[in-house]
């Protein structure tokens, strides 16, 4: 079995230009001033500025100059890889180390795998995480499927107390999630476990054909009248399945997630601020929405990671002190 990393694009920096402008253009090249589609030109062999590391400048790779408004551009452009100084065929390592790792891998991981500093890794892994931020996408539980939806808590809110007011909720960060059976994961950062938080998102997320399946708290009961049914089961009694008519009632699925979200964050991640936890669930929905049991494996899973880079571009300011 030959490996993966033996990819042209893995090593090669024209190589990685090329497989960057088949997934950024998969129709033709596109000016990103313009549009226009039209008159391009291929300019070769042009390099940056000396400097002192790079005395005679580094090669341009993929450029390109719009016929039409005669500016010039590559396949980064618009995409998570503008203006970065890092090699695009490092970032291509980058993803598909992170794809591949089921709980994830820590920035001081790649800072010693790529060689890059630290500061640069850790960023290279939030603008990976942005593309696979998804969106827009169906509602889950169409034609009559079923969703298990559950809540956790996770790390500490910033500048709040510990045990700060009645609940566990008041001064940790909550992640609601829905899990389609045998099907997708859609996790969200809610400001508090209520009805008024939750309902909303449950209401654009599920399919009102679809049949939910909760544990007993009471909020989940009047959220669940607007679909096809609703069934429980009773943690506080030691109850996680029953069968009915054959079909295991239990929220074992989504709790499996949460199973593997947790041993990633505290094992891999370690610590995570409170306006980064949103990126951090996408990355798990992400894999868990297209894991080997949906018959997608390490390599096309970096494919469709890759998929989602385009207009998304991630400044450092933004990620480091912007809750998005």
């Amino acid at each position: 079995m030959t490996s993966v990393l033996n990819e042209p694009y893995f090593s090669d920096e024209a190589s990685a230009f090329e497989r960057l402008e088949q997934i950024v253009w998969p129709n033709g090249p596109v000016c990103p001033f313009c549009g226009n589609m039209g008159r391009m030109y291929a300019l070769k062999g042009v390099r940056t500025k000396p400097s002192k590391k790079h005395p005679e400048g580094i090669v341009r790779h993929g450029l390109r100059k719009c016929g039409e408004c005669r500016k010039q551009f590559t396949a980064r452009k618009n995409t998570i890889f503008e203006d970065s100084p890092i090699p695009l065929h490092q970032w291509f390592q980058a993803a598909y180390l992170l794809c591949a790792s089921k709980k994830g891998i820590s920035a001081n991981q790649l800072h010693r795998t790529l060689g890059v500093t630290l500061q640069t890794a850790w960023f290279m892994g939030h603008r990976l995480r942005e593309a696979m931020r998804a969106g827009g996408m169906a509602p889950l539980g169409g034609g009559g499927g079923i969703v298990e939806i559950d809540e956790t808590v996770f790390g500490k809110i910033e500048g709040a107390p510990k045990k700060a007011g009645r609940g566990r909720s008041s001064f940790r960060n909550v992640a609601l999630t829905l899990v389609e059976r045998g099907g997708s994961a859609r996790s969200f950062h809610i400001d508090g476990a209520t009805i008024a938080e939750m309902k909303p998102i449950i209401q654009a997320n599920v399919a009102r054909e679809a049949q939910i399946m909760t544990d007993e708290w009471a909020a989940y009961g009047e959220i669940g009248r607007e679909f096809a049914s609703h069934d429980t089961v009773n943690h506080g009694r030691d109850e996680y399945v029953r069968y009915e008519g054959g079909r295991p009632v239990t929220t074992n699925t989504v709790e499996g997630f949460y199973s593997i979200f947790k041993r990633g964050m505290k094992g891999v991640y370690q610590h995570c601020k409170e306006r980064h936890l949103h990126r951090y669930l996408a990355e798990f929905d992400f894999r868990y929405s297209n894991r080997v049991a949906l018959g997608v494996d390490d390599f096309e899973r970096t494919v469709r990671a890759l998929g989602g880079i385009v207009g998304k571009r991630l400044a450092y300011r933004d990620s480091s002190a912007v809750r998005f």
